[in-house]
């Protein structure tokens, strides 16, 4: 039986007489990657900041067994996170952050290396914050979330600023502390990144939960292609249409799969009419084309 490490239930948010959270509700499991996905404005931020107790709601939220409240949360402390931007401190160096939020035990000069280590932070830690770029600045904010090894983690657009070398370390790090039996719950627009790390996803629109679902399980009930090259493309194209294949672009040719226009059937339809297929390859939809299909139906 999977360990519930965090539990969101009819969680409602308004600013001034606006709605912008309705009902909210979901579990995260121990040692998962959950992504947080929706439009820009559908929420995701908002229900960060809720769970953080970084803004008062309405509902319940319940990390590792205990109740976090606006009011009293002491259970936070367990809890690592980066919103919005990181809340950085010009003049300190970037040690100097990491020793402001780490506990102090025995091991925390170990730890704090460790997370310089990992995020490849060497080369500038111990320069003043001030002169850090905005994915230096990212870095060290997660460095920060991550620091105290906590049991769960959230993450706000954690790839924002990042080059693609600092998107793949951090990739490999969320998956190793995943592998130690950390949460993560992370939100990101670069939906092919979150691909590659979350396993279950939440999927916001105008502030209500449109879907609860696992990566595989959304990918698997995508729409399949197959791209095609042939000697006669423009009457490959006629052809196939006619006998109910739906084309999907034309240069290069893409044509969707269903149960009834299977690889075979396209096959057998072009050889009978002496068109050879010079190139093929098999397509699925993306985590992108799934979740638009979503939020549109």
């Amino acid at each position: 039986m999977e360990e519930t490490i965090l539990s969101v239930k009819n969680l409602n948010k308004s600013f001034g007489n606006i709605q912008t959270l309705f009902d909210v509700n979901f579990e995260c499991q121990k040692g998962h990657i959950i992504g947080l996905v929706g439009a820009n404005g559908a929420g995701k931020t908002t229900i960060m900041k809720a769970i953080l107790s970084l803004i008062r709601s309405e509902g319940q939220i319940t990390i590792a067994g205990q109740k976090s409240t606006f009011n009293h949360h002491p259970i936070l402390k367990k809890v690592g996170a980066l919103v919005e931007y990181p809340g950085i401190y010009p003049y300190l160096s970037g040690r100097d952050h990491l020793k402001l939020f780490v506990d102090k035990t025995n091991d925390s000069k170990e730890r704090i290396q460790n997370v310089i280590n990992d995020l490849k932070l060497n080369d500038y830690i111990d320069q003043r914050a001030k002169l850090y770029s905005l994915g230096m600045k990212q870095k060290l904010g997660i460095a920060m979330a991550l620091i105290n090894q906590p049991d769960l983690v959230i993450l706000d657009e954690p790839m924002n600023g990042l080059d693609p070398q600092a998107t793949k370390d951090l990739r490999e790090i969320i998956l190793k502390r995943r592998d130690q039996g950390m949460t993560v719950l992370i939100s990101s627009h670069i939906l092919g990144e979150l691909q590659k790390l979350a396993e279950d996803l939440i999927v916001i629109d105008h502030g209500k939960v449109i879907k609860k679902t696992t990566m595989n399980e959304l990918l698997a009930s995508n729409q399949h292609f197959v791209v095609i090259k042939t000697s006669d493309d423009v009457k490959a194209q006629k052809l196939l249409e006619i006998v109910g294949f739906k084309v999907v672009s034309q240069s290069p040719l893409r044509f969707v799969l269903t149960e009834e226009n299977t690889v075979e059937r396209l096959m057998n339809i072009l050889m009978k009419q002496q068109i050879t297929v010079t190139d093929f390859q098999h397509e699925d939809a993306d985590l992108e084309e799934s979740i638009l299909k979503l939020i549109a139906e």
